[in-house]
């Protein structure tokens, strides 16, 4: 079992920048595509970005490509999304999710909520406007 904590998520201004984090016990995350997702109120969770395994790739929806930066640290067991140039559009509940990879060589991100086998509980980012 994993246990995934998001941390980092507040009130910004738009043109702001936040880093979100997601710590994970209970397994290595190093055995796992990580991948970000936010729901706005009234909206379906949407994919935002994702990382494989080993950190090699990475995927974003269009909408935050050249403003958001996913990163992981496997020696922290830790999984980052820096947000540049917030907009209001961007506000919403984030959450990190962990889809486990069996081999090491695995380097798909998947943008599917339905491929993820562990959720955290979400933290709120609200962009002012």
């Amino acid at each position: 079992q994993v246990q995934l904590v998001e941390s980092g998520g507040r009130l910004v201004q738009a043109g702001g920048s936040l880093r979100l984090s997601c710590a994970a016990s209970g397994h290595t995350l190093s055995e796992f595509a990580m991948g970000w997702f936010r729901q706005a109120p009234g909206k379906e969770r949407e994919f935002v970005a994702g990382i494989s395994r080993s950190g090699s790739n990475t995927y974003y929806v269009d909408s935050v490509k050249g403003r958001f930066t996913i990163s992981r640290d496997n020696a922290k067991n830790t999984v980052y999304v820096q947000m540049n140039n917030l907009k209001p559009e961007d506000t919403g509940v984030y959450y990190c999710a962990a889809d486990r990879r069996v081999s090491a060589l695995d380097r798909r991100v998947s943008g599917s909520p339905h491929t993820y086998d562990y959720w955290g509980q979400g933290t709120q980012v609200t962009v002012s406007s």
